[in-house]
């Protein structure tokens, strides 16, 4: 995957930014919105089975799945499900992104999600740990919250992906190199496809980018929803 890198240059002097902002504060504000969890339990109507498509997708991430900045209607999870609908593909997909979640916050709220869903899901597409990077938690925790989420996902016999995220270079190459083998590496170990930067292309792209250019806006997400698109019409496929 070839990645623009100005684009990563001037995504890492915007996450140096927040990273100051973080640490000039008494108590370290979360990327994003303070958004609500999404209930799905009410979200369902009551004759969903009657009313449920093929297939059922839960978008579990951060902000950059739940919408950060945008209208309703163009976050990740509606611009991807009508993408897919487009394509042939008649699927629901869960908006269950929460601003501010780190991967150890992802890990705990997993069970809730998934208990409160009408069924199993088809696939499960997750994306966090950016969160993680921004705030300099140890890579290896990361690795092991993603690492249990996917565990507990295959317990379930839930299908999962991943999409991934890259550390900034200002993190400096040790870090980096920690950090950018977690996907890969937990991908390959449990047989699950990868996304590997949820922002390549749209990174750096002002046109792209909110002003914090670090979330993207609608016509972003437009793009990162249309080459995902194609990968989870394949997986879901398959299953």
């Amino acid at each position: 995957m070839a990645l623009n890198l100005l684009g990563l240059g001037q995504y890492g002097a915007a996450l140096l930014l927040v990273q100051l902002a973080i640490a000039c504060s008494p108590a370290a504000p979360e990327q994003g919105n303070a958004a609500t969890p999404v209930n799905v339990t009410q979200a369902t109507p009551a004759n969903a089975a009657q009313l449920a498509p093929a297939r059922l997708i839960v978008a579990f991430g951060d902000s950059l799945y739940a919408g950060y900045g945008l209208e309703a209607g163009e976050g990740l999870a509606p611009v991807l499900e009508r993408d897919l609908k487009t394509s042939g593909v008649e699927a629901q997909v869960i908006n269950a992104g929460v601003s501010g979640d780190t991967s150890q916050e992802g890990r705990d709220r997993l069970g809730f999600v998934l208990d409160g869903l009408a069924r199993k899901p088809d696939l499960v597409i997750v994306g966090l740990g950016g969160n993680d990077m921004l705030r300099g938690l140890p890579p290896k925790a990361t690795h092991d919250n993603l690492d249990a989420i996917l565990a507990e996902l295959k317990r379930r016999g839930i299908p999962a992906m991943l999409t991934g995220m890259l550390a900034a270079p200002n993190l400096g190459p040790d870090y980096a190199a920690a950090f950018n083998r977690i996907y890969p590496d937990l991908a390959k170990a449990y047989g699950v496809p990868l996304y590997p930067f949820f922002l390549d292309g749209v990174v750096g792209q002002r046109a792209l980018m909110l002003p914090d250019n670090i979330h993207p806006n609608a016509q972003g997400i437009g793009i990162i929803a249309g080459r995902l698109a194609p990968r989870v019409a394949e997986q879901i496929a398959t299953e």
